[in-house]
């Protein structure tokens, strides 16, 4: 069996396939394995109420998210069982529980014979599970948005998913993602955590020709935010903040700054803003992962149009989509479940 991707999904998928006596060959066209999950918070969570769940992603497929809301605290036992110690026990959200790892820590445990700058070739006749971190950068640079993830997620998976004759789910515009400081602000991978603008729930928005764009309300994530600001041009917008707003802001507004982004009295700005407005920052949608992608069942097998699997074709991760469609939900637990599926599967 081949595995494309050596992110989360894809590092999963091999251990849990050595334990059940197969021999993977774990293959990354990057130059390093962790894929995203290495630069993230690694937080693996699930909704604590699973009405929740499906409120926040109505449009998602029933089936794939009772999966990963069943079996995600059996998959944590299972990662930790390995030896990974959890930086959390829980999350520090009453919405949500899960753990939070050291994604370098989790990424030297999990990476064992990954071959590196190896893309997955066109013409296996071997089982396949994709695991290539769904479409980032195709979807980024199609729009003009800033990449929040590593950048070899170009969509390999989706094209080889495709010419195969497999069906993909709605969504496929739809991201996750974060609202970072707008160019010129100088972003390394080390900084996507830090530089995020979180505090747009308590920001005014406006597109940049000064038309304000808050919405009416703003989800606990905000990816709804991110998401909105990624359908303005290039991205970008401002966020325009009172002193209220700068209680809950101002350690990331001080980070952005610090980046080189943008960040000015809103005096300054050639449009009018709110009375009591006290600073205004420059920002700019950034992708970390798709939700769109292809169409999986529950043992991770993509299945074609008429919703029949296709023979030795599984997708973990983020390439399978319809898990969070409509809303949020987090793609690194979609991965250690989906990964665990398809190499128990194919163990069958």
């Amino acid at each position: 069996m081949l595995i494309a991707g050596a992110g989360m999904a894809g590092l999963v998928c091999a251990a849990r396939a050595r334990e059940l006596g197969l021999r993977p060959r774990l293959l990354e066209k990057g130059t390093r394995p962790g894929g995203s999950m290495l630069l993230s918070s690694c937080v693996v969570w699930r909704h604590l109420e699973w009405e929740d769940f499906r409120d926040e992603c109505p449009a998602g497929d029933e089936r794939l998210q009772r999966l990963v809301w069943e079996r995600l605290d059996d998959a944590l036992a299972w990662l930790v069982s390995l030896g990974v110690e959890p930086v959390w026990d829980d999350t520090e959200n009453p919405r949500t529980t899960g753990k939070r790892f050291d994604p370098r820590a989790l990424t030297a445990l999990l990476a064992r014979d990954v071959e590196l700058e190896t893309p997955l070739p066109a013409n296996s006749a071997e089982p396949i599970v994709l695991a290539t971190g769904g479409f980032a950068k195709r979807l980024a640079d199609e729009h003009g948005l800033l990449l929040r993830a590593n950048p070899w997620s170009d969509g390999a998976g989706l094209d080889l998913g495709l010419a195969r004759g497999a069906a993909v789910t709605t969504g496929l515009d739809e991201f996750y993602g974060r609202a970072m400081p707008a160019p010129p602000a100088r972003i390394v991978e080390e900084d996507f955590v830090p530089l995020s603008q979180l505090y747009g729930r308590w920001a005014r928005v406006f597109a940049e020709g000064g038309t304000e764009i808050t919405p009416a309300s703003v989800s606990w994530s905000e990816n709804d935010l991110a998401q909105a600001l990624g359908r303005q041009p290039r991205g970008r917008a401002w966020y325009v903040l009172d002193d209220e707003g700068l209680v809950h802001a101002q350690e990331r507004v001080d980070a952005a700054r610090a980046a080189g982004g943008t960040v000015v009295d809103p005096a300054e700005l050639p449009f009018e803003t709110p009375p009591g407005s006290r600073a205004a920052v420059h920002v700019a949608a950034a992708v970390t992962h798709t939700i769109g992608g292809l169409r999986v069942d529950t043992r991770a097998r993509v299945l074609a149009a008429d919703g029949s699997p296709l023979d030795g074709l599984y997708a973990a991760g983020v390439d399978a989509g319809g898990v969070a469609t409509g809303g949020y939900a987090s793609g690194l637990s979609q991965a250690l479940v989906l990964g665990l599926a398809a190499a128990e599967d194919l163990a069958r």
